[in-house]
C-alpha cells in the first residue's frame, strides 16, 4: 500500500504520575497533559510541560471529571454547565503555567470518561468546544474519529483531530469498548501494532465482533498509564516510521 506523503500525529496522555514521561516524551508528537481533575498538580504540569518544550512535543491539556478516585473513568451526572465550566478552569489553569513557561497550548482532549460522554451526548460535546473556542479558537480539538465531539468541535469552528486508539478495543460503531469488558484493553504488543499498522494505513479497525469499521485517524493515542509503556510507544513509533508515515503534530508543516 502507498504510504507516500501520509502523516499522523501520536499522542500520550502523560503527566498522571504513574508512567515513565522523560521516557515516553521523546517518542510522541503530542502529550495530553492532566490538569488537576483525575490527577496532576502545579508541579506536574510544570514538569511535564518543560519536558515537551525539551523534546519539542506539542502540549495539550487534558481535562477531566473531577474524580481523582477513580482516576477520571467514572461517567458524573453533570449538567452542561458545570462541565463547561469544570474545562473551562482546568484548562485556564494549565495555559496560565504554560504562559509562565513561554509556552502556548496546542490542543484539548477531554480524558476517560468525559471523552466517552461526549463522543455520544451532543449537549455534552457542544458544552466542551464551546468552551474551547471561546477560550482559544487556535486550539485542536481531539475526540473520537465520527464521534458528537468531532461534529460538535467543527460546528463551533474549530480545528478537530479524529483520534483513535492503539491499544484500544472497539464495537461494530467505532466506539470504544468499556473498560472492564472482555478485549476493551489490548494487552498484546503484537496485536496493538497490527491495529495501528492497520488504522495508519487503511483508516479502519477490526471490531469486536468481527467487523471492519473505516475510521479517520488525525491522531493516534497511547495510554502512558499503561504497563510498559514506553516499550510500547517506541515499537508504535517504529512500526509507523517502517510504514514510511511521518509523525508530525496536527496542523503541523511537514
Amino acid at each position: 500500500m502507498n504510504t507516500q506523503g501520509k502523516r499522523i500525529d501520536f499522542n500520550c496522555d502523560l503527566g498522571e504520575g504513574c508512567g515513565d514521561d522523560a521516557a515516553i516524551l521523546p517518542l510522541v508528537s503530542s502529550a495530553n497533559i492532566a490538569c488537576g481533575g483525575h490527577a496532576g498538580d502545579e508541579a506536574t504540569m510544570r514538569a511535564t510541560l518543560r519536558l515537551c518544550r525539551q523534546f519539542g512535543v506539542a502540549a495539550g491539556a487534558h481535562p477531566s471529571f473531577e474524580d481523582r478516585e477513580h482516576f477520571g473513568r467514572r461517567a458524573m451526572p453533570l449538567g452542561s454547565d458545570v462541565i463547561a465550566t469544570m474545562v473551562h478552569t482546568q484548562l485556564a489553569l494549565l495555559a496560565r503555567i504554560a504562559a509562565e513557561e513561554g509556552m502556548r497550548l496546542s490542543h484539548l482532549k477531554p480524558h476517560g470518561a468525559l471523552y466517552n460522554v461526549a463522543a455520544d451526548d451532543r449537549e455534552v460535546a457542544d458544552a466542551i468546544a464551546a468552551t474551547v473556542a471561546a477560550f482559544d479558537p487556535s486550539l485542536v480539538l481531539f475526540g473520537l474519529s465520527g464521534s458528537a465531539l468531532t461534529e460538535a468541535g467543527e460546528a463551533h469552528g474549530l480545528h478537530v483531530a479524529h483520534e483513535v486508539f492503539a491499544e484500544r478495543g472497539y464495537d461494530h460503531r467505532g466506539r470504544l469498548l468499556p473498560r472492564g469488558t472482555p478485549g476493551a484493553v489490548i494487552e498484546s504488543l503484537d496485536q496493538a501494532i497490527a491495529q495501528v499498522h492497520r488504522l495508519a494505513t487503511r483508516g479502519e479497525v477490526v471490531a469486536d465482533d468481527g467487523f471492519v469499521v473505516p475510521l479517520r485517524a488525525d491522531t493516534l493515542c497511547l495510554h502512558g498509564d499503561r504497563h510498559e509503556a514506553a516499550a510500547f510507544a517506541r515499537a508504535v513509533r517504529d512500526a509507523l516510521e517502517g510504514d514510511g508515515i511521518a509523525i508530525l503534530p496536527v496542523g503541523s508543516k511537514a
